[in-house]
């Protein structure tokens, strides 16, 4: 058994099964998905399909989710003259603000779906977990999609509300757990200070994985039991 963490999919199943190729992924295994896996490419429905028939694969809410979920309730009722005039301002703002960040992709994708297709989607985003706190061969690891909002060492994980985990990236040169291992994505690896370009980053207690498959980059994935990283191999690279 082997235990494995991958986030920042953004649509890419070619490169998402690439991973799973790689590490060999069986039922003795554990992975933890960790967030924004829809949007920007084109196969995130496509994931989460594949995904929710796995029951070891744990799926952890990011901010693309959660902007999805904002819009399904609107997008998959009939459109007719009186549902357009009671759309309400925030329900616009909300369809606005996910088509700005790449979800049109997603919408376009879903739609394709039958009715029970959909549902299924509908109800598989509810189950995603805001947080994972796991522990590997004596290391204790606490997944989350972005940082922390009003972080306080004395907090508990769930006394924080669900927008304080998905929307803020941490400070990589912040130690905020001596005895814990933070796991994020979220935020580009090509976007930290010192960390090497769409490759994981290991550096005070943070293991940061989004290695920007959403902007031309790789997915990454990491088995937290060795810390032995992966990328994907895609159009035509080599291994």
């Amino acid at each position: 058994m082997a235990v494995y963490v991958m986030s920042d999919l953004h649509g890419n199943y070619e490169g998402f099964m690439s991973i799973l190729e790689q590490i060999h992924f069986s039922e003795a295994d554990e992975l933890y998905v960790d967030g924004d896996i829809v949007d920007r490419g084109r196969g995130g429905i496509k994931i989460l399909q594949y995904m929710m028939m796995q029951p070891n694969i744990y799926p952890i809410i990011g901010n693309h989710e959660y902007a999805l979920m904002q819009v399904l309730d609107f997008v998959t009722q009939e459109i007719t003259e009186d549902a357009i005039s009671k759309i309400d301002e925030k329900t616009l703002k909300n369809i606005i603000e996910y088509q700005n960040i790449g979800g049109q992709i997603t919408l376009d994708e879903f739609y394709k779906l039958s009715k029970e297709e959909q549902r299924d989607i509908m109800d598989y985003l509810e189950e995603f977990t805001a947080y994972e706190e796991i522990s590997v061969n004596g290391k204790a690891f606490i997944i989350i999609h972005a940082g922390f909002i009003n972080f306080k060492l004395e907090r508990k994980m769930e006394d924080y509300q669900l927008y304080e985990l998905i929307f803020k990236a941490p400070n990589y040169e912040r130690v905020y757990f001596e005895d814990k291992y933070l796991v994020t994505g979220h935020l580009p690896t090509r976007a930290i200070y010192g960390a090497k370009p769409d490759e994981i980053y290991i550096a005070n207690n943070h293991i940061a994985i989004d290695c920007a498959s959403g902007y031309g980059g790789k997915v990454g994935c990491i088995r937290l039991d060795d810390f032995k990283c992966f990328y994907s191999v895609e159009n035509g690279d080599e291994k």
